[in-house]
């Protein structure tokens, strides 16, 4: 980083301009955190930077990032065709958020955007969200 905090040298000499968003936090993720809107810093320009830098600083990563297929998804409530309308895209393994869980840039969430290489400029609004479930 450069004496005034904002370039980050990356391997192969190019850099990085530090980004700033805000970042809203919603259910477990901001009991967690302990704050649900605040400014965020980090080096680099996509959300995949933003959640390693993140994930550094606030240990919720394993409440929004699934491992495997199996954690993200759940058994849904209704049957589903075989054809089902529009796209229906989702991020690579690894790259997918657990059921439930969500990351939004700017109200859309990161699988209808380019995933984890979504790049972010400052201002943007990075919601990470895991609701409270209730059961009966």
């Amino acid at each position: 980083m450069s004496s005034d905090g904002t370039i980050t040298e990356r391997s192969g000499g190019e850099s990085a301009a530090e980004t700033t968003v805000e970042v809203r936090c919603t259910g477990h993720v901001r009991t967690e955190i302990g704050e649900h809107s605040f400014e965020y810093s980090f080096a680099g320009s996509t959300l995949r930077a933003f959640l390693e830098a993140f994930f550094e600083e606030y240990d919720v990563a394993d409440m929004l990032i699934a491992e495997t297929e199996d954690e993200a998804r759940t058994n849904g409530w209704a049957p589903t065709d075989d054809d089902p309308p529009g796209a229906w895209e989702k991020n690579p393994e690894g790259e997918q958020t657990r059921a439930f869980a969500r990351v939004a840039i700017n109200g859309q969430f990161n699988e209808h955007l380019e995933g984890l290489d979504t790049e972010l400029e400052d201002g943007d609004r990075v919601a990470l969200m895991y609701p409270f479930m209730f059961c009966c």
